[in-house]
C-alpha cells in the first residue's frame, strides 16, 4: 500500500498521543489544562489520507483514478461529514470536465444532502458558489436552470435564507445579462417576497437586501425602457435610509437614473445621477467608472454648464486616461466654442465615444444645442450677416442651417 505523509494536524496528533508529557500538579493548577488520554480515531485519518491522495490524482489529471479516489472516501465514511461533501464537490467537478452532466446533476443533489448538518454555512457557500460558477460557464440554459432550481429549494429546505437569497440574486443577474427579463421577473418576484412583511409593504429593516433588489429591477426597467416603472423605483430607492449597501449597488441605481433623467430631458439631474454614480463606482473600484465619467461629461454639455467637470478633485485624476481623453478635449472645444474642433475630435474618436450606444443615442442633440450656442455667438455683434458666411463658420450646409435659425427665430432667441 502507498504510504502518504500527513502534514496536517492529525499526522502531528498521531504523534502526540505516543509521547505526551505529564505536567506537574503545580502546572496544572496555574493554568488550569485538561488532559486527555482518548486515542485519535484511525478511521478518520484513513478517511482523510484517502481524500488527500484522490487529491493528489485529480490535480495530476488521473480523473478516472481520482474519481474512484473519492468515492472510496464516500465509502470509508459512515455518517455524512466534512471529507465526504469534500469529495463529493471533487466529483461533481470530474463529472462536469467529463460532459456526464446528468451523473453530475445527481451527484450535485447528493451534495446538498451535507449542507443541514455536516458542514458548516461558510463551507456550503464557498462550495455551492465554486460548483454554479463552473455550470454558468457552460452556457446551457436548461442545464443552468435545474442546477439553480435544485439548489435553491435545497436552501430552503435547510433554512439558510442567507445563501438562498444570494443564490437568487444570482439566478436573477444571469438571466439579466442573457436578456431573459420574463425569467427575471419570476426570480424578482420571489426576492421582492423575502424582503417584505406580514402586510405587504417593504421591510425596511431589510435594507441592504432590499436595496440589492431594488438594483436588480431597476436596471431591467432600463434595460426594457420602462421609465414609469423605473422612475417609480428609483425615487423608493432613494428613500431607504436604512442599508450600508455596497458601492457597486448604489452605482448601478444611480447610473439608471441618471439615464432616467437623460430620457427626460432633465440634464442637471443627470448629471448629478451620473456623479454619484461615478463616485461609488470608483469606491468599488468598478471599471463602470470610466463609463460614467463619460455619461456625466455628456450630460455636463448638454445642461449647457460652463462648469469644467474635471476640475472637480474626483474626476481630475481620470482627465488624462486613455479612454476619457477624447472626452476631456471635447469639453475644452466645447468651452472655447470651437465647433469644428468639437466635431472633428467626435468623428475621429469613434470608439471611446460613438462606440458606446448610449452616448451614440444623445450625441446629436449635444452636436445641434452645440450649433446653436456657437450660431448665438457669432450672430451676436452683427445687425446683418449672410447665410454663407454662417454655414461656412458652422460647418454645415444652408439646408441645415436653415432650420435651426427658424427654431431660433421661433423661440425668441434671434429676431428674424
Amino acid at each position: 500500500p502507498t504510504f502518504t505523509p500527513r502534514s496536517h494536524t492529525s499526522a502531528f496528533l498521531s504523534v502526540s498521543t505516543r509521547f505526551r508529557y505529564i505536567p506537574t500538579m503545580a502546572e496544572e493548577e496555574d493554568y488550569g489544562f485538561e488532559y486527555s488520554d482518548e486515542e485519535p480515531d484511525d478511521e478518520d485519518f484513513d478517511i482523510e489520507n484517502a481524500f488527500y491522495n484522490a487529491e493528489a490524482l485529480f490535480q495530476s489529471g488521473a480523473y478516472t483514478e481520482a474519481l474512484a479516489g473519492f468515492e472510496e472516501v464516500l465509502r470509508l465514511e459512515e455518517e455524512k461529514g466534512e471529507w465526504g461533501f469534500k469529495a463529493l464537490e471533487k466529483i461533481v467537478q470530474i463529472l462536469y470536465r467529463e460532459n456526464d452532466l446528468e451523473n453530475m446533476l445527481g451527484r450535485y443533489k447528493q451534495l446538498l444532502e451535507y449542507i443541514k448538518t455536516a458542514v458548516t454555512r461558510n463551507e456550503s457557500e464557498k462550495s455551492i458558489n465554486a460548483i454554479l460558477e463552473f455550470v454558468s460557464a457552460a452556457q446551457q440554459s436548461s442545464l443552468l436552470q435545474e442546477f439553480y432550481e435544485t439548489t435553491l429549494q435545497a436552501l430552503h429546505e435547510a433554512k439558510n435564507e442567507r445563501l438562498w437569497f444570494k443564490t437568487n440574486l444570482k439566478l436573477g443577474k444571469m438571466w439579466f445579462e442573457a436578456g431573459e427579463f420574463q425569467k427575471l421577473t419570476r426570480v424578482l418576484r420571489e426576492l421582492q417576497k423575502s424582503c417584505r412583511k406580514d402586510d405587504g409593504s417593504d421591510d425596511h429593516r431589510k435594507g441592504t437586501a432590499l436595496l440589492e433588489v431594488y438594483a436588480l429591477e431597476i436596471q431591467m426597467y432600463t434595460a426594457t425602457k420602462n421609465t414609469k416603472k423605473l422612475k417609480s423605483l428609483y425615487q423608493r430607492a432613494l428613500l431607504v435610509k436604512s442599508a450600508i449597501p455596497h458601492p457597486n449597488i448604489m452605482g448601478i441605481i444611480r447610473e439608471c437614473g441618471g439615464k432616467m433623467h437623460m430620457e427626460e430631458r432633465s440634464f442637471d439631474s443627470a448629471f448629478t445621477d451620473f456623479y454619484e454614480a461615478f463616485k461609488n463606482y470608483d469606491e468599488a473600484g468598478n471599471a463602470r467608472r470610466i463609463i460614467c465619467l463619460k455619461y456625466l461629461v455628456l450630460a455636463n454639455m448638454l445642461s449647457l454648464s460652463e462648469i469644467n467637470p474635471f476640475d472637480s478633485p474626483e474626476a481630475k485624476p481620470y482627465a488624462n486616461n486613455p479612454e476619457i481623453v477624447a472626452m476631456t478635449n471635447l469639453v475644452s472645444a466645447y468651452s472655447r466654442k470651437d465647433i469644428h474642433e468639437f466635431e472633428i475630435i467626435i468623428n475621429s474618436n469613434k470608439t471611446t465615444i460613438m462606440g458606446d450606444p448610449f452616448i451614440q443615442e444623445h450625441i446629436q442633440e449635444l452636436v445641434s444645442k452645440f450649433r446653436t450656442q456657437v450660431l448665438l455667438k457669432l450672430i451676436k455683434p452683427y445687425s446683418k450677416i449672410s447665410l454663407p458666411f454662417i454655414s461656412e463658420q458652422l460647418n454645415i450646409p444652408a439646408e441645415e442651417l436653415e432650420p435651426l435659425l427658424v427654431t431660433l427665430i421661433l423661440d425668441r432667441k434671434v429676431v428674424g
